[in-house]
């Protein structure tokens, strides 16, 4: 069969996603929310502008190079821990003005940061790839890494093939959440009949949990399996928001001439 995987995408695709990233600067998770990470780059807790665009410099390395965890790690560690961006320390939120002690660096956000970044822009290149090819390779298969660290819904979906253009996957398609290690596979009409299936599955009933973003109050509604933040398709979003903005611009260019 002829497959394209997530980590089949060239270091280009994935870092023309996210060179196109801007900064910005939040207090907690949820001040930036789903297909929002797709325009900005953001470490929670770090108001530091400068502190920042190193880490993001670093994840830029690690992607060009393709850099392990451990390499990563080794290369930024030094930096947070000069910059007194490490252990738990004593901040005021933002938005309150209220001081609390809170987790800066650590070995796990660390890790969280470049599993994270990573798996979005490899995720994100890819779909330049899916969309250009999605004449001849119209198909997506699930693809879970079955072992204990599995979240169990997610090896539920393992092995499920739909069409590319499925709404299904503008909630679903990975990573589902923090640390997830799931993908897609890329099919073609002879890989399913290699596959012994005549055409896609039925895409799963879609069923919601409610969520409150404690930070800006607004109640969403998430798919199950799908960690709060990440009900969304990496790369489809961010030209949707694209376009959405330049349609704005010429909208008030027309006004304004």
């Amino acid at each position: 069969m002829t497959i394209q995987s997530g980590f089949d995408v060239s270091p280009e695709d994935a870092l023309r996603f996210f060179r196109a990233k801007g900064l910005r600067t939040t207090f907690a998770w949820q001040d930036q929310w789903a297909a929002e990470h797709e325009l900005a780059f953001t470490v929670a807790k770090m108001a530091d502008l400068d502190l920042l665009a190193d880490v993001r410099d670093a994840v830029d390395v690690a992607i060009a190079e393709g850099q392990t965890l451990a390499q990563f790690k080794k290369q930024l560690e030094p930096i947070l821990i000069k910059a007194g961006w490490w252990g738990q320390r004593e901040q005021a939120d933002p938005s309150s003005g209220e001081k609390r002690l809170v987790q800066l660096g650590s070995a796990r956000r660390l890790e969280t940061i470049f599993r994270t970044n990573m798996m979005t822009a490899y995720s994100a290149g890819e779909w330049t790839q899916i969309e250009a090819t999605a004449d001849s390779a119209p198909y997506l298969m699930y693809d879970a890494v079955d072992d204990t660290r599995t979240r169990e819904q997610h090896r539920a979906w393992d092995g499920l093939v739909l069409r590319w253009d499925d709404p299904w996957w503008n909630t679903h398609r990975p990573p589902n959440g923090w640390n997830c290690r799931c993908s897609v596979i890329q099919l073609g009409p002879r890989d399913l009949r290699a596959m012994d299936r005549d055409g896609p599955d039925t895409a799963p009933l879609v069923k919601r949990r409610e969520v409150i973003n404690t930070r800006s109050g607004e109640v969403m509604q998430v798919p199950l399996g799908i960690d709060a933040g990440f009900d969304y398709n990496p790369g489809r979003q961010r030209q949707a928001q694209l376009d959405l903005r330049l349609a704005e611009k010429r909208a008030a260019f027309a006004e304004g001439s």
